[in-house]
């Protein structure tokens, strides 16, 4: 059983965030991915296609060297500083799992039913894929935000709304999770 890179201890990735947090906040900048993606498909041309993308992308550049800065972060992350411990998931969790058609709960990081390319051409891996994307691009935009600019930046500068949209993206979550995912596998 191939065996899971657990992500790195609390005590090491929240200090690393709350610096993060505080330079960004005293440079008057603030953190969230859909931000990033949105200066980049500006960057790209998208601004020809839809008004939201229409602004000045290059007074906000600094967004990609963010989303740069997440892609090479993340590799050097997976290769040179994971640990080999693995993950110990709860056996109800398992069952569950295994219930529902996945073979090897918790032997990879994401599960390959949902995370390989013949998952694309079943009917669950695409309704995940369509359904799931439009929603989330949906939820994204009518929050005013995604789940790592509130959750990191809305909640460390005490803002009401990120406070109800985190709790509505865990609501969300769990929904997913125990009502609707079974019922798609």
């Amino acid at each position: 059983m191939e065996t899971i890179l657990n992500p790195w201890p609390w005590y090491v990735s929240g200090p690393l965030i709350a610096l993060i947090m505080a330079l960004l906040l005293y440079f008057g900048k603030t953190f969230g991915m859909s931000s990033n993606l949105r200066t980049m498909c500006s960057a790209f041309g998208a601004d020809k296609f839809s008004d939201f993308f229409k602004f000045d992308w290059k007074a906000q550049k600094w967004n990609l060297t963010v989303v740069l800065g997440a892609i090479v972060g993340g590799f050097i992350a997976v290769n040179f500083l994971s640990n080999e411990t693995p993950t110990d998931l709860n056996s109800k969790t398992i069952n569950e799992l295994q219930a529902m058609g996945f073979e090897t709960p918790g032997a990879t990081l994401v599960p390959s039913e949902l995370y390989n390319l013949e998952a694309l051409s079943s009917v669950p891996g695409l309704l995940i894929l369509i359904i799931g994307g439009l929603l989330v691009g949906f939820g994204t935009r009518y929050a005013g935000g995604c789940t790592s600019g509130h959750a990191i930046t809305g909640l460390s500068s005490l803002q009401r709304p990120s406070l109800i949209a985190v709790i509505g993206f865990f609501i969300g979550g769990l929904v997913m999770t125990n009502f609707i995912l079974p019922l798609i596998f």
